[in-house]
């Protein structure tokens, strides 16, 4: 299959070769590809088309907040190296160059998901705080506090000279014991901090601990502060896809539930893992739902008044859907494929109730 190149990152391409440079938004560059998030085959075709133009982008488009910029580069030349013996006599080999020590960690075919999404992925690691002095009065903080709906703020002397975290809990802490507080290193305490590139499931257990983190670039300067709401947003946002895949497969079971022996379940099983114990319904995937009922003589099984292939080409928009949900990505699921899952959600739940 061709690979697809968009006229964009052509473009990019061409103004690399004539020595200028070319930054665009991670949003942007999947817009190019008709895409709103960094699916799995989204990515898949991104990176396909960088390496066919021979390009990079640092950071890794992966690795960073959707809104953050990445600068493309050209893909760091291979150079000869002498391997071999002292008479020289081996062939050369072909390396690659170094990479610099900015370049992005390349991703190995083992990682999982809980190093390969780093915290900088989030909207929130992106946001630079409003930070306040140790020598500033309490009543400023609490004023900045109210005014912005922040639970906390850095306390820093320089940009990136860190001093600790002031915050309602440290303030009311202090109050609590009766002790004045007037200047606000008198109610500091220690910041947690992670950097962006630390994996987001490692800072989750900071973050639960000490309520936030704060996060620093590469050149150590506070780009976001991390909340325990924050999570909880992220966490909503992410959840309701799986639940509501979580219903559309009971659904699905509940339908075709005793109305299949063993032998047929079995034949639905996909070739590549008939290894696998199949007992129940319950056992299949979504995919093996489909090829279940692809056949007509085990649609009629089910005495549904609804037309087979609509349904059936619904549950594979599913399906595919699903793939990217596990896949699990900060960026969330496309708005229109949320929409899918819910209508078809409730779709079958209203079936469900009619047939009952």
């Amino acid at each position: 299959m061709a690979i697809k190149i968009p006229d964009q990152l052509k473009e990019v391409a061409d103004q690399l070769s004539q020595g200028n440079e070319r930054s665009e938004s991670v949003r942007t560059v999947l817009s190019w590809f008709g895409a709103a998030r960094r699916g799995k085959w989204t990515v898949v075709e991104v990176r396909k088309a960088l390496r066919k133009l021979k390009l990079v982008t640092e950071p890794d488009f992966e690795d960073v907040w959707i809104d953050a910029a990445v600068a493309f580069r050209p893909k760091p030349a291979k150079q000869k190296i002498k391997n071999g013996d002292s008479d020289g006599k081996t062939p050369d080999v072909d390396q690659p160059e170094p990479e610099p020590a900015s370049a992005p960690v390349p991703k190995k075919p083992g990682d999982d998901v809980s190093t390969r999404i780093r915290i900088s992925r989030l909207d929130a690691a992106n946001r630079p705080p409003i930070c306040i002095s140790p020598d500033a009065n309490i009543s400023e903080a609490i004023t900045l506090m109210l005014q912005h709906d922040y639970s906390q703020l850095p306390v820093t002397t320089k940009p990136r000279d860190l001093k600790g975290l002031i915050s309602w809990k440290s303030l009311g802490s202090r109050l609590a014991l009766g002790k004045r507080c007037s200047k606000v290193r008198e109610c500091m305490e220690e910041a947690a901090e992670v950097g962006a590139e630390d994996s987001l499931f490692d800072a989750i257990q900071k973050i639960v601990a000490r309520d936030c983190v704060l996060v620093r670039d590469a050149t150590r300067a506070l780009t976001g502060i991390v909340t325990t709401a924050d999570l909880s947003v992220q966490f909503k946002d992410l959840s309701e896809p799986f639940l509501l895949l979580g219903q559309i497969e009971d659904h699905v079971r509940n339908l075709i539930a005793d109305k299949f022996h063993k032998a047929e379940l079995i034949k639905a099983c996909d070739p590549s893992d008939s290894g696998r114990e199949i007992e129940d319904v319950a056992d299949l995937t979504l995919g093996e739902y489909i090829r279940l009922l692809e056949n007509p003589a085990r649609w009629e099984k089910l005495c549904v008044p609804i037309d087979r292939k609509t349904f059936l080409d619904e549950l594979e928009r599913v399906r595919r859907i699903r793939n990217d949900v596990m896949h699990f990505d900060p960026d969330g699921v496309a708005p229109e494929d949320l929409a899918v899952l819910r209508k078809f959600a409730r779709f079958l739940s209203d079936l469900e109730q009619k047939l009952n």
